[in-house]
């Protein structure tokens, strides 16, 4: 088999990056070719993505690509989940899209569950409750201005949209839409229910193909470009978080993974959904994966609340690295106060160390003094909800998991992971970082024929990148794990 290459774009609420992808004799290399950052624009008091500067971006990586002079078999995007681009019948985007923390959903729910309880909602979707599901920000719309969607064509979640750029093809791809909270995990369609209970029209929801759909050929300028003449355009999993589980270099069944980056998502890939009250009450939510499998897992904030507070340290002239925070709550030692991630300050940009002090001392705790302690505080709050929610999903799906894959950017830390070991009890097995990406090349690979099933996808991540292991140690005593537990009670 000779060499083949694919183009991944993967967009994360932080940076987005064009990455290069060469598969050759069943090992896989990819390289970063073009890194950006994702800004958000505020604009008449709302927050927004800045679609332009995205598109532009994109094109500017994949003319890069294609100076290589090497040919590129497929592209495709992924991006973080449930936010969308209305569009007209043209397909163009009147405005820029909104960003899913923005607060004009504060009082969605509410709304909503006067017309429609949530227990009805995770009946028809299986999706947790978070107020930022695209299905509040629809709610929030048809409130604030109905005939946004009344006027418009229709919508493409953000992967999906950049994908129609490419190749002119406007589909939703499964992955990404189940992340929207109107879309049925039974019935493989957008719930039908849902959309009456919004006062929305049919017509606006595009129709839905499974990951690793080719869509076809480059249109544009850019198939004129020797290097992409052949490239097919492919939705994988257009979710970044779908592309990324499907790169877990994981054998049999009893594993859990943790997609660590801005997100932290944990959970396990399960053969069909579990929508049940246990399931509901816990948080747990049911999006889909490669082949149709149920990514089985439940949203933690992450490590957002970390670079909220960078951010805030950079505006003090305070400039560190992620290494640099890292080796500070090394040095640091135990944290003395611990968060709840799921406290809903903590989801919200801005005045992030004000919101941990403020959140410490309503709680009794002593107050982080130094970027160490404060780092120290929000590491290992993440290590004790891991544990917390990986015992939440033996129990949901009534068997014990013996260990625990982190891929991601999160996974570059050290000290998390070794922190995720202790408190779970169960070895952490990290790498790869890059695997949003390499999930997205592989899934190419396999649509285009020159991968033969997701088992072998997994193979062959096993066989191109290291992971380390980390084995669980005292770590934290009962008295930290049961004051802990009092932030949840």
């Amino acid at each position: 088999m000779s060499a083949t290459h694919y183009l991944a774009i993967d967009l994360g609420a932080e940076s987005g990056r064009v990455m290069l992808g060469t598969l050759d004799e069943n090992r896989i290399a990819v390289e970063e070719i073009h890194r950006f950052p994702n800004r958000v624009l505020t604009l008449n008091g709302h927050l927004h993505w800045d679609l332009s500067h995205l598109e532009k971006e994109i094109f500017t990586g994949i003319e890069k690509a294609a100076q290589r002079t090497v040919p590129i078999s497929g592209i495709s995007t992924d991006s973080w989940g449930v936010d969308y681009v209305v569009l007209d019948a043209q397909g163009k985007a009147p405005g820029q899209p909104y960003c899913y923390r923005d607060a004009r959903t504060a009082d969605s729910p509410a709304r909503l569950f006067k017309i429609l309880p949530f227990a009805e909602i995770y009946a028809e979707t299986g999706i947790q409750f978070m107020a930022i599901n695209t299905i509040y920000h629809f709610e929030a719309q048809q409130q604030d201005d109905p005939s946004v969607f009344s006027g418009a064509d229709h919508f493409l979640n953000m992967a999906d949209y950049f994908n129609a750029q490419l190749c002119g093809v406007e589909v939703a791809e499964e992955s990404l839409a189940s992340t929207t909270q109107l879309y049925n995990p039974r019935t493989h369609g957008w719930s039908v229910k849902l959309i009456a209970t919004l006062g929305l029209k049919k017509s606006l929801f595009p129709r839905i193909v499974p990951s690793a759909t080719v869509l076809g050929s480059i249109t544009g300028q850019l198939k004129d470009h020797p290097s992409l003449a052949q490239a097919q355009v492919i939705a994988t999993c257009s979710h970044d978080t779908g592309a990324a589980v499907a790169a877990v270099p994981a054998r049999g069944e009893n594993w859990a993974y943790l997609s660590s980056g801005t997100w932290s998502l944990l959970g396990a890939e399960l053969p069909a959904p579990i929508v049940t009250d246990a399931a509901r009450e816990a948080g747990f939510t049911n999006e889909v994966g490669l082949g149709g499998t149920i990514r089985f897992l439940k949203n933690i904030a992450g490590l957002w609340v970390l670079q909220e507070c960078r951010r805030a340290w950079e505006g003090a002239g305070q400039n560190f690295t992620y290494e640099q925070l890292t080796a500070l709550a090394t040095e640091n030692g135990p944290a003395e106060a611990h968060i709840s991630l799921r406290d809903d300050r903590f989801l919200s940009p801005g005045d992030m160390l004000n919101k941990i002090t403020a959140y410490c001392r309503e709680t009794g705790q002593p107050i982080p003094a130094s970027p160490g302690q404060f780092v120290r505080t929000i590491l290992e709050s993440l290590a004790l909800t891991y544990a917390q929610t990986l015992r939440q999903l033996e129990g949901l799906i009534g068997r014990e998991l013996e260990k625990l894959h982190i891929v991601g950017g999160g996974s570059r830390s050290r000290l998390l992971n070794q922190l995720a070991a202790d408190a779970t009890g169960v070895p952490v097995i990290t790498g790869p970082v890059e695997a949003t990406a390499i999930g997205n090349i592989l899934i190419q690979a396999l649509a285009l024929g020159d991968i033969d099933s997701p088992a072998h996808m997994r193979r062959i991540v096993e066989k191109s990148f290291p992971t380390d292991t980390f084995v669980p140690g005292s770590g934290f005593s009962a008295e930290v794990r049961a004051r802990f537990q009092k932030l949840h009670d």
